[in-house]
């Protein structure tokens, strides 16, 4: 057994595959429409499914928002260069939450960015 995927629900879809794919280099791997559904599913990622976890952006044609919620925590992201990547972020429609610098009673290099929709990307210094 292995993860497969994280879904996150959009308001608008088109926004978000251009924030992630922009943002963080992700790829549009898959996208179908569901009409009798009224829903579109779209997965990104660093690399094919059968080998890599990806992210399905789920948007329901009739709900432009959705509320958060308390339950989800946040994706985490590695990348070699922790600045650069807030900056790409933030030229892609992220807010950057929490600036680069070590985790609270940690050495790691953290930082956290909110994407379009206000879902929080860890984005952790490798």
């Amino acid at each position: 057994m292995r993860i497969l995927h994280t879904m996150l629900r959009v308001g608008n879809l088109d926004k978000s595959i251009d924030f992630y794919t922009k943002a963080f280099g992700m790829k549009l791997l898959r996208r179908n429409d569901y009409p009798e559904g009224k829903f579109t599913l779209a997965f990104i990622g660093y690399g094919n499914e059968k080998e890599n976890t990806v992210i399905e952006l789920t948007h329901n044609w009739d709900t432009d928002s959705y509320d958060l919620g308390t339950g989800f925590g946040h994706i985490a992201l590695g990348t070699d260069d922790i600045y650069q990547a807030c900056e790409v972020a933030k030229l892609n429609g992220g807010v950057v939450t929490r600036e680069p610098g070590p985790m609270k009673h940690g050495t790691t290099v953290i930082a956290f960015v909110a994407d379009p929709d206000g879902y929080k990307i860890e984005l952790i210094q490798q």
